[in-house]
């Protein structure tokens, strides 16, 4: 057609060719990955469960590769500020992200959020994952979560429960249960899991919504009364503690995850060496032991299983805050 050229046999050659060397670039880059510290942010303060997962995987992969990995605490706006570090980095896997379930609800939770969950980042592997729990008082007389919605029900204003405050994945599970069982219980949100747990331990408040780690001994102890856990399966010490799904509510799944991820763009040969080692971390029996201490059980899904969970657990969570109608912060 006049007034239009035709692409060149020699340009469309060179467009192939200036492909086929990325190719050979990135793949050069990943053979002789890495030749200088790799940045492992964590975007919270220092000793909380993000934090201790990234140092013992920093301490493998430092072991494996030869290089040091270190782990760079970068608090601030709900993890925003630290999860944006990343996504503006160059993605050539110096600089990794180890995060909580906070990575995919922060989307729906802030009005401006500085990344987008999915586009931004190369899924590396989902770590670890811990359920939250209901929990209440001895006082209380709640025993299980179908006492637990009847008192609801009947005193549909005097029942409140705590959780570590708005947002928080404990705080989305207690919403989650006002929605499916059509019920109102007061929310009041605490500073942080230990705030929360006091108020419980000391009576202020019947029920809670707690992330297990912080609960766990109290329940063992038989100061509080575990109802239900919102994880896929049962913990492994608490077997006769049940989980909301097999309690009759379909799909209630609110756990704490952590995952590990790069800048989007990152050379797959990276990711997927990156992704190898922390797998074979993450199956040793002493490194999965340690990660049981603190709560959580070992996920090791790889890249897809991290990838679908992000777009998963984004809707998820943006269905629970829009129809509980949480007002973005």
């Amino acid at each position: 057609m006049a007034g239009k050229s035709r692409p060149t046999r020699r340009a469309v050659l060179s467009g192939a060719g200036a492909l086929a060397l990325a190719s050979i670039g990135g793949r050069t880059r990943a053979a002789g990955y890495p030749d200088r510290t790799v940045r492992i942010v964590v975007p919270f303060a220092a000793g909380g469960p993000s934090d201790l997962t990234a140092r013992l995987l920093s301490q493998k992969f430092g072991e494996a590769l030869g290089q040091t990995f270190v782990v760079d605490n970068r608090g601030g706006a709900g993890s925003n500020l630290g999860t944006s570090a990343v996504a503006r980095a160059a993605p050539d896997g110096y600089t990794l992200l180890v995060t909580s379930s906070a990575f995919v609800v922060n989307p729906s939770l802030y009005k401006n959020v500085p990344y987008d969950a999915v586009k931004d980042f190369a899924p590396i592997t989902e770590l670890d994952t811990s359920p939250n729990v209901f929990i209440a008082t001895k006082a209380s007389g709640i025993t299980s979560i179908a006492q637990l919605v009847a008192r609801a029900k009947a005193n549909s204003n005097d029942l409140s429960y705590a959780s570590a405050g708005v947002g928080t994945t404990p705080h989305l599970a207690g919403e989650l249960l006002k929605i499916s069982a059509g019920v109102n219980i007061t929310h009041i949100p605490y500073p942080g899991s230990g705030p929360a747990m006091q108020s419980i331990l000391s009576g202020t408040v019947p029920v809670a919504c707690a992330s297990l780690p912080g609960a766990h001994p109290s329940i063992l102890s038989g100061t509080l009364t575990a109802l239900a856990v919102t994880g896929e399966t049962r913990w492994f010490d608490m077997p006769n503690v049940p989980t909301m799904v097999e309690l009759g509510y379909k799909d209630f799944l609110a756990d704490t995850f952590h995952g590990m991820l790069a800048p989007a763009g990152t050379p797959p040969e990276i990711v997927n060496r990156l992704s190898s080692l922390a797998v074979e971390a993450l199956q040793e029996p002493v490194f999965r032991e340690k990660l049981r201490t603190l709560g959580f059980e070992v996920i090791a899904s790889g890249p897809e299983g991290m990838r679908k969970r992000v777009v998963a657990e984004v809707q998820r969570y943006k269905d629970i805050i829009a129809r509980a109608g949480i007002e973005r912060v």
